[in-house]
Formats: structure tokens, sequence, C-alpha cells
């Protein structure tokens, strides 16, 4: 198990979807290679940095992708295992950049990545081997398991998530593993692929970076896995200050993972126009979880430029309360 020492610490941080499409759509066919490298080409990293420097984010996730198949940093194993051409794997490693300017500051990196194939790319989830896409506009398994093992899929998947992971080393300090609803079927085996061999995947170019594996969203808070560090903790409409919360720890068996909690300042996820709480409410609520020594990461918009709406820095400022 990672240390989860500097996380507890942390108390809460800053999460952006940064995609192709909007989150858990079947948008983005339309996106082309070119227009894809031209968004990533652009997004102002400074900026952003600069921004994050200004409420004392101590981490930032951001999203690797999601359902288009548009990455945000080269991998030619996903590459090699698609034979998509031209590379909906962005030119520029945006990941790379954004280490490198968030570390002179303080700030780590952390990053999002689906336990599945791009659901819209039909040539990337046959290549790989995956067997989910989407029906009527949302992903087909939230009609049902399918129970299937999908060994193939996995080690592909965990060999593109190695590449990522030796590419950017001990640069990135976490991982947040969405969409891992079949665990039984797909992960809980004593013989590989399974949670051990997905997580050393992430590990592989920093054995002390934190993984979460999201079961979806809910409370009570578990530990999905012996094999995760902290929990993934997706909490959506509703936030249960009254939900009986332990002193850091959420246990599965005799493993522990750390108390964090993932939910949004916007309507949605990545929703666009105001925050949907008073300052005064995200803080005090960030605070109820950190008297249990747990983490709160907050979703905030953030522009095809790259930077966090001015309405959200200022509720992000507000956090700094938290702190003191």
């Amino acid at each position: 198990m990672a240390d989860t020492a500097w996380f507890r610490d942390a108390k809460w941080g800053v999460f952006c979807h940064y995609l192709g499409s909007p989150p858990s759509s079947d948008g983005g066919k339309e996106l082309t290679a070119q227009a894809w490298n031209a968004q990533i080409d652009a997004f102002d990293v400074d900026a952003l940095t600069r921004q994050l420097v200004a409420v004392r984010a101590p981490y930032f996730f951001i999203t690797i992708g999601q359902n288009s198949g548009h990455y945000l940093a080269p991998n030619h194993t996903y590459d090699r295992l698609t034979g998509i051409t031209p590379s909906k794997c962005s030119k520029r490693d945006l990941v790379k950049d954004l280490y490198e300017s968030l570390e002179p500051h303080g700030i780590r990196l952390m990053v999002y990545l689906p336990s599945g194939a791009p659901a819209t790319d039909p040539q990337a989830c046959k290549k790989l081997e995956w067997e989910w896409g989407f029906q009527d506009g949302w992903p087909n398994w939230r009609g049902g398991r399918t129970g299937k093992r999908l060994v193939n899929f996995q080690r592909h998947w965990e060999a593109v998530i190695r590449e990522w992971s030796l590419r950017w080393g001990r640069h990135v300090h976490g991982w947040w593993i969405d969409g891992c609803y079949f665990a039984d079927e797909m992960y809980r085996h004593d013989d590989e692929p399974n949670f051990a061999s997905f997580a050393a995947a992430m590990k592989a170019g920093n054995p002390q970076s934190i993984v979460a594996f999201n079961p979806g969203v809910g409370v009570p808070l578990v530990c999905h896995s012996e094999h995760e560090d902290y929990t993934a903790g997706e909490i959506a409409d509703t936030l249960p200050a009254g939900v009986s919360l332990p002193q850091r720890w959420i246990m599965r068996g005799e493993h522990r993972a750390q108390l964090h909690v993932l939910s949004y300042l916007g309507a949605t996820w990545c929703g666009e126009g105001r925050p949907r709480f008073p300052d005064a409410m995200a803080a005090g609520y960030t605070r109820h979880i950190n008297d249990h020594e747990g983490v709160v990461t907050w979703d905030v918009p953030i522009t095809k430029a790259g930077t966090i709406p001015q309405a959200f820095l200022d509720q992000l400022a507000a956090l700094q309360a938290t702190d003191d």
C-alpha cells in the first residue's frame, strides 16, 4: 500500500473533466484528430497553474480521456493495438506539461481514466476486445452485468496504462479509475488479470502513486478492493453530511483505504453556470470530512483554453479557510 499521509494532509483538491465530449456522453464522433490536437495545443498550462496557486490547491486531477477516444497524451501502445490513424492521442503530452508547471509550486498532479475502452469508438472497442458500448444515449453497462471477464481486453488496457505510467514516472501521484462496476466478474480473481495487476500497471512508473477503483455513485463509502489506497468516494446529487464516518480509514477486511470523497461544485460533473452551493456550505462540508481525517476532491468546470471560470475560483478560494 502506498503512503497516503500527504493526501490526508492535503485535505482537499481540484478535479477537471477535460474531454473530447461531455462526461459520460456518446458525443465526440465529429471531433477530428486535427481539431483535438489544436484544442490541446491551445491549453494554457501557465494560466491554469496561476489559478491553482492562487486558491492554494494542494493537488489537481485531470482526465486523460473518456468515451470519445481522444486522449491528452501520446500512447504508442494504444495506437498499435487500435490501429487508429491519425492517432486520437494528442501529439502534445499535456500531463507532462501540467506536472512540469505545477511541481515548482508544490501542487501534485493526479489522473483519471475509465476502466474500459472508449465506448463511442467502435474501432477501438473492437481492437481492444471490449464489448460494451452505448445504447439510447447511455453506456449499456447501466442495464446490467455482462458476466464476462474480458481477459484480453484487460491485458490490452493494462499495457496502455503501463506505458503512460512509465512515461510520467514519479510525477503522477495518483489514479482514479472509473467504471469498476463488475468487480466480481472482471477483477476479483486469484490469477491475473485482476485488481492486483491493474494496480501494478498504474504504479509501474511510481510505486507510491495512490490508486482508487470506482464502484459507482453511492453511500456509504466503501473500499472496493484490497489493492486500492484511497476510496473513490463518488457522490453526485446530495452530500450526505449525516452519514456516519470512520476516522480516516474505510476498511475491507483487514485492508484499509484512505477516506476520500469526490463530488462537484457545479450543477453536475463539469457543470457550467454558477456553483450549486453557498461558499459556507462547500467549506463546511470539506471541513466535516477533514475532521474525520478524510479528503474531498471538488470537480469544477474548465474551458477549452484550460482555465477555471471565476465563479468557481471564488468558491475554491473559500476552501482555504479549511486549512487555517
